[in-house]
């Protein structure tokens, strides 16, 4: 499969490393706080048993991964970008997790786990940001025990005209919101570009299954703007 992210890894790295210490705020503030509640429903659609363990890839400053391990007995969170990690050590200390959540540097691509490992694998808006995610998608397969299950929160794309018209115009001007909070413009454009670029809700599907998984069921959220993705690695 083509790359579905064509800059390189090293780009990405720098990119996340220069936004990390105000991921958050500007998270909350480009979505209108509507990310809060994708991830409420991210976490009903995994219906996420309390003996599971956890795979949170790209998982940023952690907030995904601590929403695992509320709910499960160990999450562990997996990123490549030893800044949004490290930002991610005091939320896990206040939340009182320590004992359930394990940060581990590595790679989406090229997983340093065991065949089998996870009940869960999970990925939030990290996607769009690997050079292939095809190649993710293989690896969250072979680290899921059989029947386990690999959800996926991204962004998508619309299909009403209308508000595909409106999503596009507001992905041409968030970007500058970067300057109310000092970063970097351009950051902001690579992120809208990785947005709009990446792939629709069946194509992601589509990739799934030829990957191996089956059960896909899609739930679109805000007419289309974002998706859950919630798949099954079969028993045999």
């Amino acid at each position: 499969m083509a790359l579905t992210n064509k800059t390189s890894e090293k780009e990405v790295h720098d990119l996340f490393t220069r936004v990390a210490p105000k991921y958050d705020l500007m998270n909350n503030f480009v979505s209108l706080g509507v990310q809060n509640k994708w991830r409420r429903a991210f976490l009903d659609k995994l219906k996420l048993r309390s003996n599971a363990l956890c795979l949170d890839l790209c998982c940023g400053t952690g907030d995904s991964t601590l929403d695992l391990a509320r709910h499960t007995r160990m999450a562990i969170g997996l990123d490549f970008n030893e800044e949004m990690m490290r930002l991610a050590l005091p939320k896990i200390k206040k939340a009182r997790l320590s004992e359930k959540v394990r940060l581990v540097k590595g790679d989406a691509m090229n997983l340093p786990f065991k065949d089998n490992t996870f009940d869960y694998v999970t990925i939030c808006f990290g996607l769009r940001n690997v050079p292939d995610a095809g190649k993710t998608i293989s690896e969250a397969l072979r680290v899921l025990k059989p029947g386990g299950k690999f959800g996926i929160l991204e962004m998508s794309q619309p299909t009403n005209p209308v508000i595909k018209f409106g999503w596009k115009g507001y992905f041409k001007i968030f970007p500058y919101f970067a300057k109310l909070t000092h970063n970097q413009v351009s950051d902001y454009q690579y992120l809208s570009k990785t947005s709009k670029a990446f792939l629709s809700a069946d194509q992601l599907k589509n990739l799934l299954e030829q990957k191996g998984f089956r059960n896909v069921a899609i739930t679109k959220l805000t007419w289309g703007a974002g998706a859950i993705h919630i798949a099954q690695k079969p028993l045999t």
